[in-house]
């Protein structure tokens, strides 16, 4: 089986991405998780460009990686000067990377305008920078920059820079779609005339998605002789990202019969997905294929009725194969399959025409009808199943809050206080709590009331808040009188969950949320939850 090496460039084009900053922790975390996934080079960065960069070929010498080696980045040399007076290329040099990847110009456009050179000058600075890098690295790639416009306008020049670079010494010519605009057949027809052109060359391809054709043109780079796919993970880069690699690894392997990670090391892909996502302190791309939460999840009834027979039929592959799981959502588009499964999960065999599945779907559509959304908030759907499975322990008493939000001064913030009364074991408890705004003064207030009864909501906290304004159907109001679905996620450290709720009242909704999300924690921390417990 062919090997098609992986060579992610997150940490360099990843962080040309709006909204990425990446500290020197932040890239050497991502690097240890990337080696566990067992890509072949990961790229560090330009050492010559900036500090951050420098500081992270520094300290990730302190680490033994198990399969990657790193990558430094650089351009082709000045053309003031010769390489071996190239600041650029000296710290390359310096920075003790075995691998490096030289940038140079491939289509004339850029050579004579950005540059400024003529094609001839263009030609040497290739071949004078590979070979002075050459007698320093273990490996060596040129990254033809604009490879497929230039190949359009000006075929032969783009090729003569190739060949330069080849006869220097470089081991890969990287193909660039810098510009993101070239066609899947335009990359075939060029992979193929760059290999009859220059006898012996290996080829990679860099592809950007600005066309939505990144994946594509690397995949047809691959099966037209490309050894070498850069990529980075959940396709962050500049303007609309790079090819990703979440969706391409499992091509390559499930797809197309090549070995790039191996499918021991494969699902590990959605973990590694999410761990990127989170130093990036970015949110999920929720439909991402292979490794998105909705990637394999089902919500039409029918479909899930099948799912439930043969997963082949609604399912490309095993969500398992990459670390993904099936999920079962609840809407009003529901059917019993839907219940079926999800008690499934939940522990119990139920038959379709057991009463609590007719109950429960009553429950769901009803709810729905008013602005609920069981498939966006599962742990209110958890706490909805148990109950009419038998599930009736009350952990708190809702006796009455009071929430006051003013603002005394033009220029000041304004002040959020919630006053909460509960009872707890017959005991009745009056709390008060101050807040970033109501709903965070209401969280503070109602755990304030409940932590000396349940110690373990001191773990408990507000991740998230999302608040929609429902219009249309579910009420005949516009507006400011719309009803509106708030979403809290929540946490304990040691997993997440989402509550919901709806009224015409932000305040209620986010009471209904938060209250769902202090049971929900309770419930699962409860040794006696079960119905046949109680």
């Amino acid at each position: 089986m062919k090997t098609i090496k992986i060579y992610d460039t997150t940490l360099r084009d990843g962080t040309q991405s709006e909204e990425i900053n990446l500290t020197v922790q932040d890239k050497i975390r991502i690097t240890k998780k990337l080696d566990e996934l067992g890509v072949h080079y990961i790229e560090g960065g330009w050492p010559g460009s900036n500090s951050t960069d420098k500081e992270f070929f520094e300290e990730i010498t302190n680490y033994h990686l198990e399969n990657a080696r790193v990558s430094a980045f650089g351009s082709t040399h000045n053309t003031r000067v010769k390489p071996e007076n190239d600041p650029n290329l000296a710290a390359l040099v310096d920075c003790g990377a075995k691998v490096v990847t030289l940038f140079g110009k491939s289509w004339d456009f850029h050579a004579t305008n950005a540059l400024g050179v003529s094609l001839e000058r263009n030609i040497e600075l290739i071949s004078n920078s590979i070979g002075f890098m050459r007698k320093h690295v273990e490996e060596l790639f040129f990254d033809a920059e604009h490879f497929f416009d230039g190949f359009k306008d000006n075929p032969e020049f783009t090729l003569a820079c190739l060949k330069a670079a080849h006869d220097a010494g470089s081991d890969v010519l990287v193909l660039c779609d810098t510009n993101g605009g070239a066609l899947p057949e335009e990359v075939a027809e060029a992979c193929k005339i760059v290999l009859s052109k220059i006898p012996g060359s290996k080829i990679g391809i860099h592809t950007h998605n600005d066309c939505e054709l990144a994946v594509a043109n690397a995949l047809t780079a691959v099966t037209n002789g490309a050894v070498q796919v850069q990529g980075t993970i959940n396709g962050y880069g500049e303007r609309c990202g790079n090819a990703n690699l979440c969706s391409i690894i499992p091509n390559l392997e499930l797809k197309m019969g090549f070995n790039a990670i191996g499918k021991d090391n494969l699902i590990k892909l959605k973990s590694a997905s999410n761990y990127v996502t989170e130093i990036a302190n970015l949110r999920p791309f929720l439909r991402q294929p292979y490794v998105g939460a909705a990637a394999f999840a089902h919500k039409g009834g029918v479909h899930v009725s099948a799912v439930m027979k043969n997963s082949k039929s609604y399912e490309h592959i095993d969500p398992l194969l990459v670390g993904n799981d099936r999920r079962v959502l609840l809407s009003d588009l529901s059917g019993k399959s839907n219940i079926l499964y999800k008690a499934k999960q939940f522990g119990y065999n139920l038959d379709k025409n057991d009463p609590a599945v007719r109950t429960i779907l009553a429950d769901i559509k009803e709810r729905e009808s008013i602005g609920f959304e069981y498939s966006a908030a599962e742990a209110s759907f958890e706490l909805l199943f148990f109950k009419a499975m038998g599930w009736s322990k009350r952990y708190f008493e809702f006796i009455n809050f009071f929430v006051v939000d003013a603002k005394r001064k033009e220029d000041n913030e304004p002040f959020s206080e919630a006053t909460v009364i509960v009872k707890v074991h017959g005991q009745e408890n009056h709390t008060a709590a101050s807040g970033d705004g109501p709903v965070n003064a209401l969280d503070k207030a109602l755990r304030k009331a409940l932590e000396p009864f349940y110690p373990s909501l001191k773990d408990v906290r507000l991740l998230d808040f999302k608040v929609r304004v429902l219009t249309g159907a579910i009420r005949d109001t516009e507006g400011t009188s719309s009803n509106v679905r708030l979403l809290i996620e929540s946490s304990d450290g040691k997993s997440q969950w989402t509550t919901m709720g709806v009224s015409n009242n932000i305040i209620e909704a986010s009471w209904q949320a938060l209250v769902d999300s202090i049971n929900y924690k309770l419930f699962k921390d409860d040794p006696q939850k079960w119905p046949n417990s109680m």
